[in-house]
């Protein structure tokens, strides 16, 4: 995987996932990702997936890579009873800070997602935003996908949100420049073999410059169906954005597919 190194040559030696989102620069890179788009994300998962003719308080919630809890929170905010999973200590404490000052019921927790719990209790697992992928092994995937399957009831659902690939090999934008509040940020970006790669370099108002690489696989609507229905899920439909619009290979930039436990 790749590390994340400052411009003096410090090794910050891990997973990009383990380093980055750590980061406490990480919140500021993303803050263009805002509450409003988590809140029309969830509307469209409750309503795809019918869970919004249920009462809230007698589901259960699992958001697997919850973050800063963006996606978590709003859960909380409609009344289910939510956990936030994730590997960051610092972005589980922004989003505890969030629920604390909002006065909302959020139970978190901090593990690999190969290494989530077999619980067989929730009614509804999340993986938001580009949150899998990460691993080098195509088989640390096919873990996260048996973790879920475990962790739900029967009849629960799983919504899995990607990138999809072929929108972004004909819309794939190379290098951007832009701010975040006082940062200047350079993505550029490329596809490596089945991954596509972003190397992030921000430049402080004051300080060296600090790089950050991400790296996530890129499944193709065929091998993705394709590897759930093999977890024993049965893929009950696809969605090409938050607005819950039809999927369309050519056109969707995301691919957010939903699917149950028999």
């Amino acid at each position: 995987m790749a590390e994340s190194t400052d411009s003096s040559g410090t090794d910050n030696s891990g997973h990009w996932f383990e380093t980055w989102f750590n980061h406490p620069l990480y919140l500021q890179v993303y803050s263009h990702r805002d509450q409003e788009e988590a809140s029309q994300c969830i509307r469209t998962v409750l309503s795809v997936s019918g869970l919004e003719l249920k009462k809230p308080a007698s589901l259960k919630v699992l958001d697997i890579a919850c973050g800063a809890g963006r996606h978590a929170l709003e859960f909380a905010r409609l009344g289910y009873c939510v956990t936030g999973n994730d590997l960051s200590p610092f972005l589980l404490e922004e989003a505890r800070k969030e629920a604390l000052n909002c006065n909302l019921q959020l139970e978190l927790t901090c593990s690999d997602m190969r290494d989530i719990p077999a619980s067989t209790h929730f009614d509804l697992v999340v993986q938001l935003f580009t949150s899998f992928g990460y691993f080098d092994m195509k088989e640390d995937d096919r873990v996260v996908l048996r973790k879920v399957f475990d962790a739900l009831k029967s009849g629960g659902w799983y919504v899995l949100d990607l990138i999809n690939p072929v929108h972004l090999a004909g819309n794939l934008v190379a290098e951007t420049r832009r701010n975040a509040g006082n940062l200047t940020l350079i993505e550029e970006r490329a596809f490596c073999e089945d991954k596509i790669t972003k190397t992030i370099t921000v430049t402080p108002p004051d300080g060296p410059k600090l790089t950050f690489s991400e790296s996530v696989r890129l499944y193709s609507r065929e091998e993705i169906v394709a590897l759930l229905q093999n977890e024993g899920f049965s893929v009950t439909g696809i969605v090409g954005n938050y607005q819950g619009d039809p999927f369309m290979e050519n056109d969707s930039p995301r691919m957010m597919i939903f699917c149950q436990k028999p």
